[in-house]
């Protein structure tokens, strides 16, 4: 079997206390590794070392699985069903993982740059009154899946995740261009259900162009171009053709699938979705639990032919 290196440590960069302005929280690898026969770990605990000085002087350590906890607290609504919260654990161990393991210098960050981490305050401060009942029910989703990663053919995946499809996930090699059998694009018709499914974004016409680097007369939507699961690829727009990840990105929307009407100068832009699309979608996982699927199935669908093991 394969063996890799995890450089497993991590080190929290002091910084403000993470709140709603996104401020920063760091953790770095430091040269500490421990050895990985995939699929058995041969360390007994895999720790996190976190510090709150630029020195480091006060550095202390915490166990990984506290720390996805927190990532969970963080990263999916405590109050979804219990099969998707084991899931999103799941999901988000790979994740940390395949990032240790992939650059013994990377520095993770608690935003999401990488994936929020929420301290016990930053959850009573969310949660309030509820904080005891919602921590319990994140900490069971992290303890019933301890250990468990997903692997594709021997290696760590990279268990990418996002809020809501448009009914569909999208391929990581369109938009990461990152080439992984496993991040194809799925059914996610369960999304389809909820609320957060479908937004609608109002600018004025002046600012749309200004967005989008264009000079500004009468707006003129040519040819869009859609994959087969409705994301947007190319879009002519005053006569440039942009992708639609460089819309997506521009106009700072939800998602690439996406509708703009044009009423005298004002622009409306339909979204459905919310996120870059790749991987798990976290109200579809949601969706699944509801209608009974356990968490195993939820990654093996988002996944398609990942290996769940436990370390």
């Amino acid at each position: 079997m394969n063996r890799l290196l995890v450089f497993i440590v991590i080190l929290l960069i002091p910084v403000a206390i993470y709140t709603e302005l996104n401020d920063d929280e760091v953790f770095m690898v430091k040269e500490k590794n421990y050895t990985v026969d995939i699929p058995v770990i041969e360390e007994e605990n895999i720790q996190v070392l976190l510090s709150a000085n630029d020195d480091k002087s006060d550095a202390f350590t915490m166990e990984l699985e506290d720390y996805i906890i927190g990532v969970v607290a963080g990263e999916m609504p405590a109050s979804f069903d219990m099969e998707a919260l084991k899931a999103q654990a799941v999901a988000s161990r790979s994740f940390a993982m395949y990032k240790m393991a992939s650059n013994q210098n990377y520095v993770l960050s608690t935003t999401i740059n990488d994936q929020v981490y929420l301290t016990a305050e930053e959850m009573k401060q969310r949660w309030k009154e509820d904080y005891s009942y919602y921590y319990n029910r994140v900490k069971e989703a992290v303890r019933a899946t301890e250990g468990e990663i997903l692997t594709y053919q021997g290696d760590i995946a990279s268990t990418y995740y996002f809020a809501i499809s448009n009914g569909y996930t999208d391929d990581a090699l369109t938009v990461f261009q990152e080439d992984k059998d496993y991040l194809i694009s799925v059914d996610s018709s369960w999304d389809k259900n909820y609320q957060a499914y479908s937004s609608t974004y109002t600018l004025s016409k002046d600012k749309f162009c200004s967005k989008l680097g264009l000079s500004c007369g009468d707006v003129l939507i040519g040819e869009v171009l859609r994959a087969p699961n409705h994301y947007v690829r190319e879009i002519i727009i005053n006569g440039t053709t942009f992708t639609g990840l460089e819309v997506f990105q521009k106009l700072n929307l939800k998602s690439t699938d996406f509708t703009i009407s044009v009423y005298q100068d004002q622009i409306s832009i339909v979204t459905l979705g919310f996120g870059h699309g790749v991987g798990m979608s976290q109200y579809g996982a949601h969706g699944m639990a509801s209608s009974g699927y356990l968490y195993e199935e939820i990654l093996d669908h988002y996944y398609p032919d990942t290996e769940l093991i436990k370390l």
